[in-house]
């Protein structure tokens, strides 16, 4: 179920979202009875894939990852880049439906840069599919990032309550504001960028904070950042502390940008 994406891929592109995974949802995934994990439209390439294996199995060393793709000409090409590979991640057909080989729910799903070429109006249809197919305390991660990896955001659904949260994550050193961000928002809010939005309130909000934290640049813009976050958490409200800010990452209440 669902439609091929563009399949642009590359090393490392995902690396932000897989950090932030094997970080703060370390917990999840080792308590999980049958550590599934699944790569949802992972693009022409086995690289995205691989590298969530790299990232996870330093939390779970008896992680399964399986790539899920709608193409059979990219699985076939998935499993030709890991031929050589004895501990390679398992490529599969499969789409939204996550039907995956010998069964099992999911701890975690990753699909990012897939429901961007979507209408608006699918989104909450395809989440509700996908968190359907996770184990009991399982977590989808859907998202969006440009081309390098650079500028990313995702939001955490959790299978019982729905979408929890909104990360914006970026490579800090070529960021010139938050405001930046705003083009890779995931589907659900690329388009909520507007007077009266929860997710336009927060990007003016940090652009203000942004301005007002200049002076903390002095000592980089890593501080400038964690200034710029420690402000926003006064009004706002953040899930994260400065450990994360320092990685160039902000995590919200879903609460705070959900659509109205």
């Amino acid at each position: 179920m669902g439609s091929p994406t563009r399949g642009t891929t590359g090393p490392d592109r995902l690396r932000r979202v897989e950090r932030w995974l094997a970080q703060t949802q370390a917990r999840r995934l080792r308590a999980s009875v049958d550590p599934l994990v699944v790569d949802l439209g992972y693009g022409a390439r086995a690289f995205t894939t691989l590298d969530l294996q790299r990232w996870l199995r330093r939390v779970r060393p008896d992680v399964r990852v399986v790539g899920l793709e709608i193409s059979p000409e990219r699985v076939q090409r998935a499993r030709a880049d890991v031929a050589a590979r004895a501990d390679a991640p398992e490529f599969h057909l499969g789409g939204f439906e996550l039907g995956v080989p010998g069964g099992g729910a999911p701890v975690l799903v990753r699909a990012f840069n897939v429901l961007r070429q979507y209408d608006e109006a699918e989104v909450a249809a395809s989440w509700e599919l996908l968190r359907s197919r996770l184990a009991p305390g399982g977590l989808l991660v859907e998202g969006t990032c440009d081309e390098l990896g650079r500028r990313s955001t995702w939001v955490a659904l959790d299978r019982e309550r729905g979408p929890v949260s909104l990360t914006l994550a970026a490579r800090l050193a070529d960021l010139p504001g938050p405001a930046a961000l705003a083009e890779r928002l995931p589907k659900a809010l690329i388009h909520r960028n507007v007077p009266g939005e929860g997710v336009h309130d927060l990007l003016r909000a940090a652009e203000s904070a942004w301005a007002r934290a200049a002076p903390a640049g002095t000592f980089g813009v890593r501080q400038r950042w964690i200034a710029t976050c420690r402000d926003l958490a006064t009004d706002w409200p953040v899930l994260d502390s400065a450990a994360r800010w320092r990685l160039g990452e902000l995590t919200l209440d879903w609460s705070a940008v959900a659509p109205r």
